[in-house]
Order: structure tokens, then C-alpha cells, then sequence
């Protein structure tokens, strides 16, 4: 796809491609973007340039919460004033952050996506199987299926409610105060408060 007019030299026409390809980010904008760099004092694009490439070599995923971390285990993981008999189920890191607003002591598991099976998302490609393990190693009393309450959402923690099931572990679900389609990073402190606080058994 082509999101430059004729006449736009290469270099610019493949930043506003790249550009394009990330999330939210319209032909228009991609292309204000790239001329915004090309405006933009070479070392500020340098400073652009090493920020992204130490995101891509210093970030790993923690290899207990599968939450993105530059030191392994997390610091979620490792804080012990955390409670590990409570793990907070959320669907992409960016949850944990409104969670943590909530006030939540607890401790977190990310999947990284959903169950969709129109879009081809089965659940070996979600991070339940650590999940199992850690439910099956650790005295976990409680798992908070924090989805979004969407259709995917809520068969995805039906599913961890099935898995949960023989390992005696109790499963709630958020209170059914966040609205329905919404996503938790946009949901404001006091509503995912309430929800949290009121979460209800699967």
C-alpha cells in the first residue's frame, strides 16, 4: 500500500508505510508523522531511533506473569508485600496499569490476547498453559478474570473458569459495573474500583 503521493522520495514513502502499519495510525497521520521527523533535529531522531531499539533488546516477557519486564523475574513477581494467593487474569500488559491504580495487592497473569476463534485465536496461543503451572505449583486460592467484557472476553474466562475447575481454585469475574465493549485501559479509576471489589464467582 502506497500512502505517499507520486513524486515522494523513497526514504519518506517507506516511513510513512511503517508508520501506517502501527495501530491507530491513519494514512494522514502516518504521513504527518514522517514529516514531522524529517523536521526533527537529528538528535532528538537519534534519541527516537535507540528508544525503540532498546525496547525491542531489553524487554522480555516475565517468565513467571508473561508481563513485559527488562528484569526477569518482574517486579509484580517479586515484591513480597504482594499477595501470591490472589492473580489478577488480564488480557495485555497495559491492563495491569489501570488495575494498579485500583489499589490491587495482588499478583498478575498476562495472556496476551483472547480467545477468537474467528480470527484464528485458539488457547495455545494465549499464555494459559503457564497459567495451569503456576495454579498447580503455587497455593493460589483465587484468579480475578480481569478480560474486557466483550463476547471474547467473557469465553475466555469461561475457558479459565473449565481449567481452574479440578485444581479447586476459585475463579471470579470483575462486577458487571464496566460497560459493556469497553476496554479497561480507558475505564476510569473509580468504576474498575467498585468492579474489582465487587467481582462475583464464575
Amino acid at each position: 500500500m502506497r500512502d505517499a503521493p507520486a513524486g515522494t522520495p523513497e526514504p519518506i514513502v517507506r516511513l510513512i508505510e511503517a508508520f501506517h502499519r502501527l495501530p491507530g495510525v491513519g494514512p494522514k497521520s502516518a504521513q504527518r508523522l514522517a514529516y514531522h521527523i524529517l523536521r526533527t533535529a537529528p538528535q532528538e531522531v537519534e534519541n527516537l531511533a535507540a528508544a525503540i531499539r532498546d525496547v525491542k533488546q531489553r524487554i522480555v516477557l516475565c517468565s513467571v506473569c508473561r508481563n513485559i519486564t527488562e528484569n526477569d523475574p518482574c517486579a509484580y513477581c517479586t515484591d513480597t508485600r504482594r499477595d501470591p494467593a490472589v492473580v489478577c487474569v488480564v488480557e495485555q500488559p497495559l491492563d495491569i496499569l489501570a488495575i494498579e491504580r485500583t489499589g490491587f495487592r495482588g499478583r498478575y497473569h498476562v495472556l496476551h490476547g483472547v480467545l477468537n476463534p474467528m480470527e484464528g485465536v485458539g488457547p495455545e496461543d494465549l499464555h494459559l498453559r503457564e497459567l495451569v503451572g503456576r495454579l498447580q505449583a503455587a497455593e493460589v486460592r483465587e484468579v480475578i478474570m480481569a478480560t474486557n467484557p466483550s463476547l471474547e472476553g467473557e469465553a475466555t474466562a469461561m475457558y479459565v473458569h473449565r481449567l481452574a475447575g479440578p485444581l479447586s481454585v476459585r475463579v471470579t469475574r470483575l462486577a458487571r459495573g464496566l460497560p459493556s465493549g469497553a476496554d479497561l485501559e480507558y475505564t476510569d479509576d473509580v468504576t474498575l474500583a467498585r468492579a474489582l471489589e465487587g467481582r462475583q464467582d464464575i
